[in-house]
């Protein structure tokens, strides 16, 4: 893939490396000089430009993108990046970093918002999930809002254990999709038992988390 990156300093210089070593072609966009530092991610093409500027996106190509990633330290910046991005050049997959989780409200399809990361939030959830067990942790939310992915790890005296997946009903718009077990990650098939201390990973929208709750005994 083509992916343009937004604003070039630590997170959007570690997106890049990361991209360029699973061999994807990456653009660092970057306004401010004292952060233009082409040295430190070779491979990446390097544009000295205010991303919020139309014709600096138009010269730069953002056009043949194939996703674009906001990734500036300002909120306000990332969101006219995504806007820009979507309505103007038609890119298909915009991702956009949320510095101020008090923003996070913003960060949807009507700002061209296909993925919005909370770095705050995100690293909440991990100690969160770090910390809880039977509880219902949510982890990542995925399509604007319109779906999370959750995690529930099932304590020592669960009620489930030995019972298949298939006895666990699920409200309509939740999906098992995924059981961590010890080293091991399983795609859950209906007639596999479950476990104390498998952690289970849902696709669910936001409605219907107190019914998968109660779903696990909860």
């Amino acid at each position: 893939m083509r992916v343009a990156i937004a604003g070039a300093g630590a997170v959007g210089r570690s997106i890049a490396a990361e991209l360029i070593a699973a061999e994807h072609q990456v653009m660092l966009i970057e306004r401010q000089e004292s952060q233009y530092e082409p040295q430190t991610v070779e491979q990446a093409e390097w544009v000295l430009a205010d991303a919020c500027e139309l014709a600096s996106l138009e010269d730069a190509g953002m056009q043949l993108c194939d996703v674009v990633i906001a990734a500036t330290g300002d909120d306000k910046v990332n969101l006219v990046v995504a806007l820009l991005a979507k309505t103007v050049f038609a890119v298909r997959r915009v991702v956009a970093r949320v510095n101020d989780p008090a923003n996070e409200w913003l960060f949807n399809d009507a700002w061209g918002v296909d993925v919005a990361v909370s770095t705050p939030r995100m690293l909440a959830a991990m100690v969160e999930e770090a910390v809880s067990v039977g509880d219902l942790v949510r982890l990542l939310t995925l399509r604007q809002g319109q779906a999370n992915l959750v995690e529930l790890t099932l304590p020592e005296d669960t009620p489930l254990a030995g019972r298949p997946v298939r006895e666990v009903h699920l409200p309509r718009d939740a999906a098992l999709v995924v059981i961590l077990r010890g080293g091991r990650v399983i795609v859950p098939q209906p007639d596999d038992p479950l476990e104390a201390g498998d952690e289970l990973l849902f696709v669910a929208s936001a409605n219907v988390e107190d019914e998968i709750r109660k779903a696990l005994g909860y």
